[in-house]
């Protein structure tokens, strides 16, 4: 039932996720085997899915127009950016409802449970990963430090906090959800907040309030295993996403002490790789805000892009020694 050295590695990404690229152009001039296959989509059209259980055993095929795939035989999974499980087109709303569900508990669970197959990350854990409250816990026990934050939907409490913070204060959304203000998409950015505009609206959700930090620069901290590639990045904006061609990166070192907390928080949150976002004050203290499980890193610099990419192709091809 165990993997060879041989196996092919199974990448699970959208049509258009050209960061996927990167990495399977290496496995190509590697000569490993890959199959890519986009679940949500390709389940409905061209591809199909079959697993059997008993006793014993369990077997599995994966067919696509250009290959059969032993799931047996599956070295490693990439979860990178499938499209969502969204019922095949041309149904009914209730009917494609039914099958949506049903394609993520069934191809979902089949693809998230391949014997002896090594996951980057396994889709579970990459959930469970992307929960803020979560990422919070995970890095206190992991010693990193972390700025005061309240998660609440009591405005009091929040105005409270707020007015504690002699350093100011600011919100940031829990997730990434999709917003539309007059039909155009909105992002919702990292904010300072004062006290005073804190309203009863924040009775309507969850809201996350956080110490600003005083920062001279953040960081990007990508880590492939036990193999770490941060860069600082200067913008003149609070939230550095907000306008990235104002932004500078230049490789960093990272302190002992951070790459041992990081090590420890991918072991607790059970990953092959994280994307840390970090704030480096005057004083050299590195606090963290957050760790995407499948945080985006084609955008840094050539030299770290190709770095992260050999470095994740590494661990698609050899495991998580590499």
């Amino acid at each position: 039932m165990a993997t060879g050295p041989n196996g092919s590695v199974l990448v699970l990404t959208n049509p258009h996720d050209v960061t996927t690229d990167v990495v399977l152009r290496i496995l190509a001039d590697r000569q490993v085997p890959v199959v890519r296959l986009d679940p949500g989509t390709d389940l409905h059209t061209s591809a199909a899915l079959t697993a059997t259980y008993r006793t014993g055993d369990q077997r599995g095929t994966l067919r696509t127009p250009s290959r059969e795939l032993d799931l047996t035989e599956v070295r490693s999974v990439w979860t990178r950016r499938p499209s969502p499980f969204e019922g095949p087109p041309g149904l009914g709303e209730q009917e494609r409802r039914f099958a949506a569900s049903q394609s993520l508990w069934g191809a979902g669970g089949i693809l998230a449970s391949l014997p002896g197959a090594h996951y980057v990350n396994h889709p579970w854990n990459n959930r469970a990963a992307e929960y803020k409250p979560a990422q919070l816990a995970a890095a206190q026990r992991s010693g990193l430090l972390v700025p005061g934050t309240l998660i609440t939907n009591d405005p009091d409490q929040a105005r409270e906090f707020a007015t504690q913070q002699t350093g100011g204060v600011v919100y940031k959304p829990l997730w990434n959800t999709p917003y539309k203000a007059d039909g155009q998409a909105q992002q919702v950015w990292v904010r300072e907040v004062r006290p005073h505009e804190i309203t009863a609206a924040v009775a309507a959700c969850p809201h996350l309030f956080q110490a600003k930090v005083e920062k001279a620069f953040d960081v990007r901290l990508t880590a492939v295993g036990n193999r770490l590639f941060a860069v600082r990045i200067d913008s003149p904006d609070l939230d550095w996403r907000q306008r990235q061609s104002l932004m500078e990166c230049t490789s960093i070192a990272v302190p002992d002490r951070v790459a041992r907390s990081v090590s420890a928080y991918l072991s607790i949150s059970r990953l092959a790789f994280g994307a840390f976002d970090f704030a480096v004050t005057p004083t050299g203290d590195w606090y963290f805000f957050e760790c995407n499980p499948n945080g985006q890193w084609a955008w840094q610099p050539d030299s770290i892009t190709d770095s992260i990419a050999h470095a994740v192709a590494d661990q698609l091809e050899n495991g998580p020694e590499a």
